[in-house]
Order: C-alpha cells, then structure tokens, then sequence
C-alpha cells in the first residue's frame, strides 16, 4: 500500500492544468487541417 500512496503522490506534483491547456491547442492545431481535408473531400460543400 506504501508503494501505490507513493506512486499516487507523485501525480500530485504534475501541473495538469498546463497539459489540459496544451492538449487544447494540440486539437484546435489539427483541427484545421481536418477542416480542410473534409472540405477537399465532398468537393468543397461542408
């Protein structure tokens, strides 16, 4: 039990905040070019 309140305490000290954040702009990057692949795909008609 020791081990896992350990393994568990050490996430406490990952900031999660700043990775939420930069998964966001991660998925609003690729975002997109996955507008325009949709786009070129039905032949310009969203």
């Amino acid at each position: 039990m020791d081990f896992l309140n350990s393994f568990l305490s050490g996430f406490g000290n990952v900031n999660w905040e700043v990775i939420a954040q930069l998964s966001m702009v991660g998925l609003i990057i690729l975002a997109g070019p996955a507008v325009i692949f949709l786009l070129a795909a039905r032949g310009g008609d969203l």
